[in-house]
């Protein structure tokens, strides 16, 4: 059995939730992403309140590292680890990306044929750029996380063998320079349950995170602009 507080404050809507072994129990969700920060810890406390749940009574803490809004990351993380490190839980973290892709196959298998397809979220990043990485119907990484500057040309020679399913905030903005007939788009899926499937998963095989070491995956270095010359 295994009590799980997932948190999500990565993208522009942020979720926690409650699940008992494997199970959503109930959730909270906030599309406002400026207030992602002041929504975190009243949400926590409500939803662990409404279903009179201790917070000592939760086994492990998912949080999902990134990339995405760098506020919303340091908030999410913060809170994550002064739970873990205040009650000594554990910390399970996983990539936003991966929580996308795993959405994006658990609402669309029987709209396409997964098995065939390689699986591109991606989260906007500003400009023309984008958080994003291709999995296999697996979750295998095919293509590293990573910062990306679209283009027409973007995925060209993975477009060689494979149809592409693009998924996520991101997508939005490169379907319409997306010329390529190897590429399908999605709504975005929702994350909090693909996030529960991943968190349970992780539990079950004890793969926990180093706590001390434990940060967000930004992808992006911060510049101080101010000190170029």
């Amino acid at each position: 059995m295994s009590l799980i507080l997932n948190i999500d404050t990565a993208t522009d809507i942020a979720h926690i939730s409650l699940s008992k072994s494997g199970v959503i129990l109930d959730s909270v969700i906030n599309s406002d992403q400026k207030e992602h920060g002041s929504f975190l810890q009243p949400a926590i406390e409500k939803l662990l309140k409404i279903n009179s749940i201790a917070i000592k009574s939760v086994d492990a803490i998912a949080i999902s590292t990134g990339p995405g809004s760098y506020t919303g990351l340091r908030v999410g993380m913060a809170s994550a680890k002064g739970i873990c490190f205040a009650l000594q839980k554990p910390i399970i973290s996983i990539n936003s990306l991966e929580i996308i892709a795993c959405a994006a196959i658990l609402e669309n298998s029987d709209n396409y044929d997964i098995s065939n397809l390689l699986i591109c979220p991606m989260i906007d990043a500003r400009r023309m750029e984008v958080f994003t990485a291709l999995y296999s119907q697996n979750l295998e990484i095919i293509l590293e996380p990573q910062a990306m500057i679209i283009d027409s040309n973007s995925f060209e020679n993975h477009f060689l063998m494979n149809k592409i399913l693009f998924v996520g905030n991101g997508a939005k903005k490169w379907e319409p320079i997306c010329k390529n007939e190897n590429a399908l788009f999605t709504d975005n899926p929702n994350n909090l349950l693909a996030m529960n499937r991943l968190s349970f998963k992780k539990y079950g095989n004890k793969d926990f995170s180093n706590l001390a070491y434990s940060e967000p995956s930004y992808l992006k270095e911060f510049f101080d602009t101010s000190k170029q010359p």
